[in-house]
């Protein structure tokens, strides 16, 4: 290989002042055309676009006929020097005195690189190699990167701990069958529903707080835009504070989360004009929400879950981010904290639960959790589990365990709620759900 690309420059590292330097660039043959004897040349690189024109007599033929012949989307460098050109990106073009195809592409694309002829969601994911190059997709996965790094910013600058637990279990988190069952040697085993268990335990270790990214696993069928079976989950367990103490952190770092996004200059390709939410959020008990939805003609009888159209329209009434309090304990974990109701004046089958609630989703759920013994090993059963399965969680609550709460969070939800998208497929890589296992 001729041409240094080690030593290449991004196609924003160049500017006008940089007329006349010589410089090397490599990437993607994004667009070409032909006017009349002048050939430009749209060369893409992971930060922007460079143009490169072709004078023909003033560049060698070969040069010229090799250029114009070089299928899009082709990986090529290119050697040349700076003009400043007001019209061109960034202000300048490279004339070209040497150009290598590193690889060339073949000349039937399964999509359009530029936007202008547009795709189906699946065609996209199919190829999500080639869609990950265009533009919109590419900005969104920068900016999930950033809302990652701003999470773990936040949170560490909370004197939390990262941790990493086990995603092979023996025993459901929650219950129910929602689960995927693996071969595990001589033993079934299954994919982690939840990181909840092992973060509830690190609570008796003297770790007071504690999080987690990383992935979780569903097996339930849904088939709609906002499920998947494989998901992202934000997960944060802290000793010796309420409820109410976690969901202020939620909501903090939501806050902060939009703040560092709204920064993006990337969010222009997304046309979307963020807006950082205004905290603390609303807060509304689960009798509130029922009474609420009551009033606009639709009816939850009480222990009931709230359905999605009645989230839709809850989410219609208040029309921002809010939490529901107080739920039924018959409709949450076995590790919600039932509300003390000497203290709390309230009925006895209320836990301390909440859920974060964006106007068109669920977005977070959490609780102050059960931290006796006697009683979590009662709300086991109450579930129809065996407290037995459970030992090596239910040891934990034995030798001194703190009272402590926590939530998780949805990392996909936040990106496609935030960032106005419909389909959450959009906001990972390579999605699994009811019916895509490859790429």
């Amino acid at each position: 290989m001729s041409l240094q690309i080690h030593n290449r420059e991004y196609s924003t590292e160049i500017t006008a002042a940089d007329h006349g330097k010589k410089v090397s660039i490599a990437g993607w043959v994004h667009e070409k055309r032909h006017l009349g004897g002048v050939f430009f040349l749209i060369v893409r690189d992971f930060s922007g676009f460079a143009q490169i024109t072709l004078h023909k007599g003033e560049v060698e033929k070969e040069l010229f006929e090799r250029v114009k012949k070089v299928p899009r989307e082709s990986v090529v460098a290119i050697e040349g020097k700076v003009k400043r050109e007001r019209k061109a990106p960034n202000g300048y073009e490279i004339i070209p005195e040497r150009m290598e195809v590193l690889n060339e592409a073949s000349q039937i694309l399964p999509l359009d690189i530029t936007g202008k002829v547009g795709a189906e969601l699946d065609t996209r994911l199919d190829a999500r190699f080639m869609d990950l190059r265009t533009e919109r997709t590419k900005h969104i996965f920068i900016i999930r990167s950033r809302v990652l790094k701003a999470i773990r910013d936040f949170l560490n600058g909370q004197g939390f701990i990262e941790t990493n637990t086990p995603k092979i279990v023996s025993a459901a988190t929650e219950g129910g069958t929602a689960l995927f069952p693996i071969s595990y040697f001589e033993r079934e085993a299954f994919l982690n529903q939840s990181p909840q268990l092992y973060k509830q335990m690190l609570m008796a270790s003297g770790f007071d707080r504690v999080y987690e990214i990383a992935p979780i696993f569903r097996a339930e069928e849904h088939d709609t835009t906002k499920h998947l079976n494989e998901a992202t989950s934000v997960d944060i367990e802290v000793a010796f504070v309420s409820a109410k103490e976690v969901m202020a952190i939620l909501e903090e770092l939501i806050a902060c989360v939009y703040s560092e996004i709204e920064r993006y200059p990337g969010l222009s390709k997304l046309n979307l004009n963020l807006e950082v939410p205004k905290i603390p959020f609303r807060r509304i008990t689960y009798d509130e929400a029922i009474a609420l939805l009551s009033e606009k003609g639709v009816e939850i009888e009480w222990g009931e879950d709230l359905s999605t159209s009645a989230e839709h329209t809850l989410g219609e009434l208040i029309g921002e981010l809010y939490f529901i309090t107080d739920w039924p304990c018959a409709i949450k974990p076995f590790y919600a904290q039932p509300i003390d109701v000497e203290v709390e004046g309230k009925r006895e089958d209320i836990c301390n639960a909440f859920d974060l609630m964006h106007p068109k989703l669920e977005l977070a759920s959490g609780s102050q959790r059960v931290h006796s013994y006697e009683l979590l090993k009662q709300n086991i059963k109450s579930k129809g589990l065996d407290p037995d399965s459970f030992e090596f969680y239910l040891d934990a609550f034995r030798y001194g365990m703190p009272p402590h709460a926590g939530w998780g969070l949805g990392v996909e939800r936040l990106l496609m709620s935030m960032l106005e998208i419909e389909n959450i497929r959009e906001v990972v890589l390579f999605p699994r759900d009811r019916r895509r296992l490859a790429p």
